[in-house]
């Protein structure tokens, strides 16, 4: 299952929504009820050709045009993946490097690990995605089927369109999220990802996230560095 690959191809797509700009009225076609949701922006989009195209479509609708814009910042949009292991790298070595007495280590991020490892911390931090998406409540239904229609087409297996399937489906748990974290990086990883993909000054989204951060077991100064990292991006 080519997790990786795929949020890859998601959040380098954001690099693409963030320089066309907003699109004119009507502009563009895709599937239906596509440009309704995002305003426009989907259609125009889904009217470019290729898997980056089809990649904007699905994480457009996924996390709404204003938020997609967020996630294509500069240091985002540039680095696809890798880029939110140097963003956390960054976080994680600057909140080592204010506890005092403790000892230093290199932080092992998505950016510095090998292929399988690296495997692992996409899934968790594509479920994080998902998760922060239904944070303020807006994916109903109908919304589900389109998300989960449009990412099928970039999804590159079977095995890998029945997770996203359950992932969709499954009720917002940030406990269960945060299970994913068998490693201070990658808890720092998830919360960024979150952090990302979320209007914080939203009180749903930001009581969402900051209950994950508590699950994380995120030390505050390690969040409030990573949100530092995350209005930087």
């Amino acid at each position: 299952m080519n997790t990786s690959g795929l949020l890859d191809q998601l959040l380098r797509s954001a690099q693409g929504f963030r320089r066309q700009g907003p699109p004119l009225p009507g502009s563009g076609s895709g599937a239906a009820g596509l440009g309704d949701l995002l305003g426009g922006a989907g259609g125009a989009l889904m009217g470019g050709k290729g898997k980056g195209a089809l990649a904007a479509g699905a994480l457009g609708l996924l996390l709404g045009k204003r938020r997609l814009g967020k996630l294509g910042g500069n240091a985002m949009a540039y680095g696809g993946l890798a880029a939110l292991g140097v963003l956390a790298y960054q976080a994680f070595s600057n909140w080592q490097a204010r506890q005092a007495g403790a000892p230093r280590r290199e932080p092992q991020t998505l950016d510095r690990l090998p292929p399988e490892k690296a495997e692992e911390h996409s899934q968790a931090l594509l479920k994080a995605l998902v998760a922060a998406a239904k944070a303020d409540g807006h994916v109903d239904e109908r919304e589900r089927q389109l998300i989960e229609s449009e990412l099928a087409k970039v999804a590159e297996d079977d095995e890998l369109q029945r997770w996203l399937h359950a992932e969709l489906n499954r009720p917002l748990d940030p406990a269960e999220v945060a299970r994913a974290a068998d490693t201070p990086e990658l808890a720092a990883e998830i919360y960024l990802a979150s952090l990302l993909a979320v209007d914080e000054a939203q009180f749903m989204e930001r009581a969402y996230l900051d209950e994950l951060a508590r699950q994380l077991r995120l030390d505050p100064q390690l969040q409030a560095e990573l949100e530092t990292q995350a209005k930087a991006a």
